[in-house]
């Protein structure tokens, strides 16, 4: 593990802290959805405060006290999460911080025996990301795209190759 991220945690958030958590969302969304005509910040404000339930979300936080993301898991149906919301500081993407949180939320997903349901942004640099953590696109819905991390494929994948 790099020394960046064995000094990462999750912390709670705190219902006081939207307004920094919409910044962080503004900065990590804002080129994608210039991308496609989209950036708009009164539907960034709407869709935040519509996914902000503060028991699910946790602050990522480098050394104990800089926040340097945001990742929300909350339950979605009777077999799956729904990873709403995961978004980095533009100065914090591309260093393995993603991925660690995805370690997280996979982790949470096994011992519940449940899959990981999201969406993303067409056009994001998000998509590759997602799907090479092994995410499979399910369906397309105006500018999202709707994913899926199966469980069970991951389980079968795993006994499939210890049985070689």
């Amino acid at each position: 593990m790099s020394d960046l991220l064995s000094r990462l945690s999750l912390q709670p958030v705190d219902s006081g802290d939207f307004e920094d958590m919409l910044a962080v969302r503004i900065d990590a969304m804002r080129p994608s959805l210039e991308r496609v005509g989209r950036f708009d910040l009164t539907r960034s404000r709407e869709r935040l405060s519509a996914g902000f339930v503060v028991p699910f979300m946790h602050h990522i936080v480098l050394d104990g006290e800089q926040r340097v993301g945001f990742v929300t898991l909350k339950p979605e149906d009777a077999d799956a999460l729904r990873l709403d919301h995961l978004y980095l500081r533009t100065g914090f993407q591309g260093r393995g911080i993603g991925e660690w949180v995805m370690h997280w939320a996979k982790a949470q997903a096994r011992e519940k025996n449940l899959d990981i349901k999201l969406t993303a942004l067409v056009q994001s640099d998000a998509n590759r990301f997602y799907l090479r953590h092994g995410f499979v696109l399910e369906g397309e819905e105006g500018v999202d795209l709707h994913y899926r991390w199966r469980v069970a494929s991951e389980a079968s994948a795993a006994s499939e190759l210890a049985s070689r």
